[in-house]
């Protein structure tokens, strides 16, 4: 019966820390030791070489000078020992860091329950790393794609508070794509909290996008080359530089419009632009004529006539870019070159997502003021509260529905008035019944409120879930 070959491997790292430098020296040495079988020693033999020759291989025997806050790229052929160097360096780094190999998953909770210890920190975290649609927020680690649970997985990453993340086989599962976006968004966030990154990875076209300060090629054998950059981020994601902003339709809005947390119907738009990828549709952006009225509005324009208000104010009302290019600036870009092409001296913008991503900011938009729930707004929600009614599920349609069927007469004869009595525009919205009255009359809102059924009812119900968010108005004004 053949033995079993025994290895033995011996890897020696030594860490010293250059003050002058601000880096560390990792000596490393790494060898694989081979017992040799009676069947190896003959061909050891066959092959004219020595027992020591034969058992001894040095894997790795190298010097690396990294500081705290590099990003360090290794790459090379599979088999080469990228894998034996970074293990050395997991090793000896100890506490201080963390490898995403080692990142902790709860499979059956909602993503927003697993990160961060607030709700407002779980979505900044997921942002962070392009998980920023209100959908992905409520689906489990389960339900996401490969690209998405690599997103998720740096986002935790992100969350232990290590100094140092470490990556094997860094994005060499997902298309080539996702993978330079997701190198291109770790290397900013790392470098904007003093992070250092280690990544490795067979394929070598992350190089423009990591930007790293430290490239490792490690070849086999012995040979290994070292190289040593300024440390600085990527200016922008090597996909962006592909892409165009041209004029479009409403069909692109409702191609990408299942995208959007909000309702795919646009009343009144006034312009549409597109960004293009080769013949690939990336993102949106709709603009509006403006509602009669709008929070904030007053702090930054005068009173005007509706017709003035049309001539002269748009309003961004959907923003939207493809989930697989999320997070490489590509929102901030598409509202900062089409703001001046939407005819209009001034543009208006609300949006809730601004309070945890200050795209619109980035592009140019001046954040006004947060708006709270109305007073109005928050009476209706009161009232739907004491008749059994849970606010956290006011998005679903068919919870409302079934509720609303449990109510008495009277009991929906009260939610009449109470909207009757709280006009806002968006409820007047929804019983508009010319084009060129997006918003309505308050007659015709009256009359419709009284003779709705439960479906339509249910529609003003969701719209109060959605006037119960915190929103940022933001605006525009042309040079």
């Amino acid at each position: 019966m053949r033995r079993r070959i025994e290895q033995f491997r011996v890897r020696r790292v030594c860490r010293t820390y250059d003050r002058e430098q601000g880096k560390f020296s990792f000596n490393i040495s790494y060898e694989t030791t081979v017992k040799l079988t009676p069947r190896a020693l003959v061909v050891a033999e066959a092959f004219g070489l020595g027992v020591d020759e034969a058992q001894k291989f040095t894997v790795l025997d190298t010097e690396l000078k990294v500081a705290p806050t590099d990003i360090v790229y290794i790459t090379g052929d599979s088999g080469s020992g990228k894998s034996v160097l970074l293990r050395a360096l997991r090793k000896d780094l100890g506490e201080e860091a963390v490898d995403l190999s080692e990142v902790a998953v709860d499979v059956d909770k909602p993503l927003i329950e697993t990160v961060g210890a607030t709700v407002e920190e779980g979505l900044e975290l997921l942002s962070k790393v392009g998980l920023n649609d209100a959908f992905l927020f409520l689906r489990t680690y389960g339900q996401l794609s490969d690209g998405q649970k690599y997103r998720y997985r740096v986002a935790k990453l992100i969350e232990s508070k290590k100094q140092w993340w470490l990556m094997d086989e860094f994005a060499a599962c997902l298309d080539r794509d996702t993978a330079k976006i997701i190198a291109f968004n770790l290397q900013k966030i790392a470098r904007q909290q003093g992070k250092a990154v280690i990544a490795a990875t067979t394929h070598g076209d992350l190089f423009e996008d990591l930007n790293p300060s430290v490239l490792v090629h490690k070849r086999f054998g012995k040979e290994i080359q070292v190289k040593y950059f300024q440390n600085r981020p990527a200016s922008q994601c090597s996909l962006v530089k592909e892409m165009r902003i041209e004029q479009g339709t409403i069909k692109d809005w409702h191609s990408l419009s299942s995208f959007h947390y909000r309702g795919h119907l646009v009343a009144g738009p006034r312009k549409v632009f597109r960004l293009m990828r080769g013949d690939e549709l990336c993102g949106v952006i709709v603009y509006c004529y403006p509602p009669p009225s709008c929070f904030g509005r007053r702090l930054v324009l005068p009173q005007m006539s509706m017709q003035e208000l049309n001539e002269k104010l748009s309003i961004v009302n959907r923003v939207v870019i493809h989930p697989k290019y999320r997070t490489i600036g590509l929102g901030a870009r598409i509202i900062r070159e089409t703001l001046s092409l939407a005819g209009t001296p001034y543009v208006e913008m609300v949006a809730v997502m601004a309070k945890y991503n200050p795209f619109a900011e980035k592009a140019g938009l001046q954040k006004i003021v947060e708006q709270q729930p109305l007073e109005g707004i928050k009476r209706i929600a009161a009232k739907l509260s004491e008749f059994g009614f849970n606010l956290s599920l006011f998005g679903s349609e068919r919870y409302v529905l079934e509720r609303l069927g449990n109510l008495k007469t009277e009991e929906i004869s009260a939610l009449r008035d109470l909207f009757v009595a709280n006009k806002h525009p968006r409820f007047k919205k929804e019983f508009a019944v010319s084009r060129h009255q997006p918003f309505g009359k308050t007659s015709d809102f009256v009359i419709s409120v009284e003779n709705a059924d439960l479906k339509k009812i249910a529609k003003l119900i969701r719209i109060v879930g959605m006037l119960m968010q915190t929103k940022v108005y933001l605006f525009w004004e042309a040079e």
